[in-house]
């Protein structure tokens, strides 16, 4: 028999292992186990017991002074068999108010309490729901336009019925608040694209034409896309959050109860107010992105003049009316989409910031795909 190891690890709590013939083994248990102590001797005799091949273990607990929930979590490893599995395990030596405590939490409300193993999908499961999850959402998606539909065509016949405090708001909120990053990034945007440019079109002695190069990108293409992007990521998200956690909140469920429809009146207001400030946003951008392809070439050494010339020469109202009917499209999506997943908010507490995740992703898929069928469309009609 091997001598009796005692290394207590605290001086409020001692652990001593003693490893018998026959594969029997004690473990002494002695002083205050608790949250700050009970970490030393679970320590000790995990290791003292680790790689030994134990059939019977016996627990004195007779000098546990005192025992919380982290000591009670340690007389229950033991007890179940976690450091010696398949041995028999006893304890003994627990005070009566122990015993109690130690008696209410057993082996079998262990194992009801374990959740089954996560199921393994197949490929085919996995397809057929993700087909039916895409048939339910189009299905809630024809509805949400139907009924904003008719809350717009309602509020066109009785505008009375429109919110319009809710729509300066949101116009304010999504709209004027959104100035500054526009402006950043717009005016960013130009200038990357004029000094990108500025290089390989001096080989051929064409530097002229960034003005309309720049022109053309920010006016029929990029100021509309980077409003519509900036206006998903701002407003687009802020949309889902209020009505997701509205709904989880059921201050929805409230809304209907005392008679009142949500689209009619929280939806129309926000769809109205984002494709009434989207176009302005859009001829901003347009205008701050040529500002900056304006700036490299003035740094260039281009005169103001040449610059304008070029620009009014190039650019027609067409150009600035594609644009502006993008940015009403791209409005019209991202209030939309965003209003679209904020009512389709599941309960949880993650749901809110999953209802926003997805708003922001649809939005700006769908803004990518909406401007590629307009490109498609104006090649077609040689615009």
């Amino acid at each position: 028999m091997k001598p009796p190891e005692t290394t207590p690890e605290s001086a409020a709590a001692t652990a001593e292992v003693r490893l018998e013939a026959g594969g029997r083994a004690v473990v002494v248990l002695r002083g205050r186990l608790d949250s700050l102590t009970a970490m030393g001797p679970w320590r000790q005799v995990e290791q003292r017991l680790h790689g030994v091949a134990v059939t019977a273990l016996e627990v004195d607990a007779g000098g546990i002074e005192y025992c919380d929930g982290s000591g009670m979590a340690l007389l229950h490893c033991l007890q179940m068999g976690f450091l010696t599995p398949g041995a028999t395990v006893t304890v003994r030596g627990l005070t009566p108010e122990l015993q109690r405590s130690f008696d209410n939490f057993s082996a079998a409300d262990y194992r009801a309490s374990v959740p089954p193993p996560p199921l393994r999908n197949h490929i085919p499961t996995d397809l057929g729901r993700g087909a039916r999850a895409m048939a339910r959402d189009f299905v809630e998606q024809v509805r949400f336009i139907g009924a904003v539909a008719q809350g717009l065509v309602g509020t066109l016949f009785r505008p009375r019925l429109m919110r319009w405090d809710e729509v300066m708001r949101v116009f304010e909120s999504a709209g004027a608040n959104a100035l500054p990053i526009v402006s950043l990034i717009s005016l960013l945007v130009g200038l990357v694209i004029a000094f990108e440019a500025a290089q390989p079109l001096a080989l051929f002695g064409a530097q002229i034409f960034i003005a309309d190069m720049i022109g053309l990108v920010m006016v029929r293409e990029l100021g509309p896309m980077m409003a519509a992007i900036i206006l998903a990521g701002r407003s687009g998200s802020a949309f889902a959050a209020e009505l997701g956690t509205m709904k989880v909140n059921e201050e929805l469920n409230a809304l209907q109860t005392m008679g009142l429809d949500p689209v009619r009146f929280l939806v129309v207001q926000r769809v109205v107010a984002s494709v009434l400030l989207t176009p302005l946003l859009t001829v901003y951008a347009m205008f701050m992105g040529v500002l900056g392809g304006v700036l490299v070439m003035l740094g260039i050494g281009f005169p103001l003049v040449a610059i304008y010339n070029e620009l009014v020469l190039r650019l027609t109202a067409g150009d600035v009316l594609i644009g502006t009917t993008k940015g009403v499209v791209f409005g019209l999506i991202v209030a939309a989409v965003g209003c679209l997943r904020g009512l389709q908010t599941q309960k949880g507490p993650s749901a809110v910031g999953a209802s926003t995740t997805r708003a922001v992703v649809s939005s700006i898929l769908l803004i990518i795909v909406t401007d590629a069928g307009f490109s498609i469309l104006l090649y077609v009609l040689r615009q």
